[in-house]
């Protein structure tokens, strides 16, 4: 099968589908098969096209009436009852034409990703701290470490080229230095084979595809971010994001596609603000309903895991104790142990996250 992605176009005007149909073709990570002008033609031309995306004005679609394909809502200005429809239409996303059209682009490369993973039966999880020094490096390297023990094959993805201290955490070589997500551009050539061949593999048993530096990534786009995980989905039973602070354009091909995504939190305000305001743009994005809370370096303090909920809204789902040994062992490129309190917490969300396989996809 081609691999791209499958878009069929609902919009009444007839100059601006061609803009975007022509728009869309040209970017080589999407095809367009299909044009509608009204509701009948679009559910007609989703019911015998089967497409990865629908890239439509939320009035003419009902929710329900696309057959599982992802909703890309589209419209050239903005309106409260625009959005009210696409809210209602269950849009997994709401864009401007044309000064929205490089996300348009980049949000239905991705919705490929998603039908991959679901080929695939991979669970898609990403781990997100939106302040410096929550333990967004730990989490997901003892994440991947805690699924690696209990034999599910985990594909750590490094996605934060600027910030994201995954290789020396891990302890990976410098000398000669390891492959990284730049070594699998151009992304038209990448495949999962690909992946395993440029993916490094830790001790403890999972693979890991490592952040390159700043320059390299300078090519990392929301286009090449789709590729990257979707194929990363087809060559692990679990691929999990760690994700940069600042969740961009870049990324959210990435956030398109997470059956869960971990949100990490410190029991300081500084980090509760920090996570309401992720909260606030996750939600924006059409992903907070798949927003977990993981408390990290829990001790005795004014703060304490009970007063998640009343702030962020959600119940924290794993409360990591502060341990002494992270920070030293971090620094020498070790993990700890998956023993103790800790390695106990890590391990039962391990099994939170292979769980995924049996609740469907959101």
């Amino acid at each position: 099968m081609e691999d791209v992605a499958r878009i069929v176009l609902g919009i009444e005007a007839h100059d601006v589908a061609e803009e975007v149909m022509h728009f869309l073709d040209r970017t080589g990570r999407v095809r367009v098969v299909a044009t509608a002008a009204d509701d009948r033609q679009l559910v007609e031309a989703v019911r015998q096209l089967e497409p990865d995306a629908v890239v439509a004005q939320p009035g003419l679609v009902r929710r329900g009436t696309l057959d599982g394909a992802a909703l890309l809502a589209l419209e050239t200005r903005e309106s409260v009852g625009a959005l009210r429809a696409a809210l209602e239409a269950g849009a997994r996303g709401f864009f401007l034409w044309p000064a929205e059209r490089e996300a348009l682009g980049a949000a239905a490369a991705g919705t490929r990703a998603r039908a991959r993973a679901a080929e695939r039966r991979a669970r898609i999880v990403g781990v997100h701290g939106p302040r410096g020094g929550v333990g967004t490096t730990f989490l997901a390297t003892h994440l991947a470490a805690a699924l690696a023990k209990r034999g599910t094959d985990c594909l750590l993805v490094d996605l934060d080229p600027c910030f994201g201290d995954v290789a020396v955490a891990l302890g990976a070589p410098l000398e000669p230095p390891p492959r990284t997500i730049a070594d699998l551009l151009p992304a038209e050539e990448l495949t999962p084979a690909r992946v395993e061949e440029v993916a490094w593999r830790h001790p403890a048993g999972f693979r890991a595809l490592l952040a390159p530096e700043p320059e390299p990534a300078e090519g990392l786009g929301p286009e090449e971010v789709a590729a990257v995980v979707g194929a990363a989905a087809g060559a692990a039973d679990v691929a999990l994001l760690h994700l940069p602070r600042a969740l961009g354009a870049g990324v959210r091909p990435a956030l398109d596609v997470v059956e869960r995504l971990f949100l990490v939190v410190t029991l300081d305000v500084l980090a509760f603000r920090a996570a309401r305001r992720a909260l606030d743009r996750l939600e924006a994005l059409g992903v907070a309903d798949r927003v977990e809370v993981v408390v990290n370096r829990a001790a005795r303090a004014e703060l304490t895991p009970a007063d998640v909920e009343p702030v962020l809204g959600r119940a924290p789902v794993a409360v990591l104790p502060r341990d002494g040994q992270v920070a030293p062992a971090q620094d020498h490129g070790r993990l700890l142990p998956l023993r103790g309190r800790t390695g106990r917490a890590l391990l039962r969300l391990a099994r939170r996250v292979e769980a995924l396989g049996g609740e469907g996809r959101p």
